[in-house]
């Protein structure tokens, strides 16, 4: 009998996880099933780029994994059981049960709102594709002078101001800071970034907190206000809310808890990776959601899983940090060098050279989902064990 490997979601993780095991283990041993709601991947670091008006390359699913074995099912998950290993889903037959030996849990995460008034009904974003769409048709009917403004301080807002900045000159774009301009950054790259924000006309509204959004301004704690015909909320992300409605053990965020190898402490079954699981780095600091975190901990799950259902050895994946790699606009960027626990040292790239790093850096990511592994290795058998009926992940 085969043994039965569901993966929910095909982001970065999911995707990678996907097309690792299918490389990992024998189609004669696993029946690999991809859940997604979409037919084709969806770069979700370019999102900003949508957003102005760029096309991104098309990449279909059926394309990619053509001949691995992976059987992609389109349809939208809405509920799991960990306690039966069932998963619930929604396609265009209607409702359907999948029942697994093995889950690979994810979901991802979408964007958070942080109960701010106003935000859900006046504000756009751009941590999904229909988000970015919708923000790329209201940016087309703005006339010259309007105002756009980006709520939030992080990687997604610098990027989103900047593209937007360069896409559209003619906009006034500002950016609301809860701290100061690039405060993360090392001082070599905090002094390119106002550069960079200077050149293209963004204005930065540093150390200010938005307690409301409404359909022509942001409203500021100490009762000051921001004009915007626009308002582009990234103040971070929130995970899937399905994980929180099972039985499986997860963090105050809802994220699922596991061990070094991905695997659920409370249930051996469930692996979950990218933004849904929590994580412990180095100094048992939680990774972040990126999918700077999300590649390796598809790469360690798959072959965690491998190894279990194969008798191999546990593999151990660094999971630490390099970088950080940020876009400013298509003619500039920013490589910040970290500490393996993500915080900035001196080094950095700048201008250029940087855009063309974070370009590769991206087209690698993508290339990454269809190819999990550089060097395919050889696939071994499905041990089978009397403990594999009882639980076939343990």
């Amino acid at each position: 009998m085969q043994h039965r490997i569901v993966v929910l979601g095909a982001g970065y993780a999911g995707a990678i996880a996907a097309g690792r095991l299918a490389r990992r283990l024998r189609r004669e041993d696993v029946a690999i099933t991809l859940v997604n709601a979409e037919p084709d991947f969806v770069e979700r670091v370019r999102m900003h780029q949508l957003a102005v008006g760029q096309d991104l390359t098309p990449r279909p699913f059926s394309a990619m994994f053509a001949g691995t074995g992976v059987a992609l099912k389109l349809a939208k998950v809405t509920g799991v059981d960990a306690d039966r290993r069932t998963v619930a889903v929604l396609g265009a037959d209607g409702s359907e049960e999948l029942t697994y030996d093995t889950l690979v849990y994810a979901l991802g995460s979408g964007w958070n709102d942080q109960g701010a008034p106003g935000v859900a009904g006046h504000a756009h974003e751009i941590a999904s594709r229909p988000g970015a769409l919708r923000l790329r048709e209201r940016l087309a009917r703005l006339d010259a002078g309007q105002p756009v403004v980006v709520v939030g301080g992080g990687l997604t807002g610098v990027e989103a101001a900047t593209e937007i900045a360069e896409a559209r000159p003619d906009l006034e774009v500002a950016l609301v800071a809860r701290g100061g301009l690039g405060d993360w950054l090392s001082p070599k790259g905090r002094r390119h970034l106002v550069r960079v924000f200077c050149r293209l006309g963004i204005t930065a509204h540093e150390q200010a907190t938005v307690t409301a959004v409404e359909a022509d301004r942001v409203r500021t704690a100490g009762g000051g206000s921001i004009p915007a015909a626009v308002t582009v909320w990234t103040t971070g992300f929130a995970v899937h809310p399905i994980a929180r409605a099972t039985t499986l053990e997860v963090s105050a965020d809802g994220r699922i808890v596991v061990d070094r190898t991905m695997r659920s402490v409370s249930h051996p079954d469930v692996y979950a990776v990218g933004d849904a699981a929590m994580v412990a780095g180095p100094g048992d600091k939680p990774l972040r959601m990126s999918c700077a975190s999300g590649v390796p901990t598809a790469w360690q799950a798959a072959d965690a899983i491998a190894a279990r259902l194969t008798g191999g050895r546990l593999p151990k994946v660094p999971l630490r940090y390099f970088n950080q790699c940020i876009s400013l606009g298509r003619k500039e960027g920013l490589i910040q060098y970290v500490t393996a626990d993500d915080r900035a040292v001196r080094a950095a790239l700048t201008g250029r050279f940087a855009a063309v790093y974070k370009e590769l850096v991206c087209k690698g990511a993508a290339w990454g989902v269809a190819n999990p592994v550089l060097v395919p290795a050889r696939r071994r058998p499905v041990v089978p064990t009397p403990a594999r009926a009882a639980s076939p992940a343990r």
